[in-house]
């Protein structure tokens, strides 16, 4: 009983002494940035090898809060889970969507707002695919990046559709445009952003999208001091304009 009381005093000792991220960045002068670096107007890493985006922007102004420099991690939509952790990144960034599937390795923040699942499609098409049923047809192309939500949302509600999956999510859009695909399934920000570079492009139904979905940044899974933190950062940021001036940058004007 005595050992295992130690053992018990051992652990909880430790746990308290575990030191959160919030002073680990503090010390270090460094925030550790999982993110992708191909989804505008998130995330994007140009050709001259620096990051742009509005998270991109807002990953900044929280490094500047604390006093420190961001070193950006390149990670991938297939590997982000698994990189996040195996890195111990502070937090990732980058147009991230909230699942269940990755809450079991680590924690989010307080949501950004809601951007569910839309089809992005050749004008010219638009009436053909308004619907999932319409979508869900074998003779039906649709193309996709491995890895993310995107990926999962095809496997859950159109496995009757032709699935393509594409190396690049910076150059998939001219797949569509070239009409080597027909359909792309992604958030509603991704294609409204996306119409404004590609006019023959159209994301229907931004305000209905198939599936509701959320942005949040994601964080160390058991760090409260560290989620606080950074709540607390993006609710300054929200009050006091700071969010939307950035936004509007990438997205337009925030309703």
């Amino acid at each position: 009983m005595k050992t295992m009381l130690f053992s018990a005093l051992l652990l909880v000792s430790g746990v308290a002494q575990a030191q959160s991220h919030l002073d680990q960045v503090r010390e270090s002068k460094t925030l550790k940035v999982c993110t992708t670096g191909d989804y505008k107007p998130y995330s994007y890493l140009r050709s001259d090898g620096q990051y742009e985006g509005l998270d991109i922007s807002m990953a900044e102004s929280l490094a500047e809060s604390l006093g420190a420099k961001v070193q950006w991690v390149p990670t991938t939509w297939k590997t982000l889970s698994e990189d996040f952790v195996a890195r111990n990144c502070d937090i990732a960034l980058g147009g991230v969507s909230v699942t269940l599937k990755r809450q079991q390795i680590a924690w989010f923040a307080k949501p950004l707002g809601v951007d569910g699942k839309i089809p992005l499609v050749r004008c010219a098409d638009k009436a053909k695919y308004q619907t999932i049923d319409q979508i869900n047809q074998p003779q039906v192309r649709v193309i996709e990046p491995a890895g993310g939500t995107n990926e999962a949302f095809v496997h859950s509600h159109l496995p009757n559709a032709s699935l393509t999956l594409f190396h690049d999510n910076v150059t998939i859009f001219q797949q569509l445009v070239d009409k080597k695909a027909d359909v792309m399934i992604t958030d509603a920000s991704e294609a409204l952003f996306q119409q404004k570079h590609y006019p023959q492009l159209c994301a229907l139904n931004p305000e209905q999208p198939m599936q509701y979905g959320e942005k949040a940044y994601m964080i160390p899974r058991d760090d409260m001091s560290w989620k606080q933190y950074v709540d607390q950062w993006l609710h300054l940021s929200t009050a006091t304009g700071d969010y939307a001036r950035i936004a509007e940058q990438w997205l337009g004007v925030i309703k």
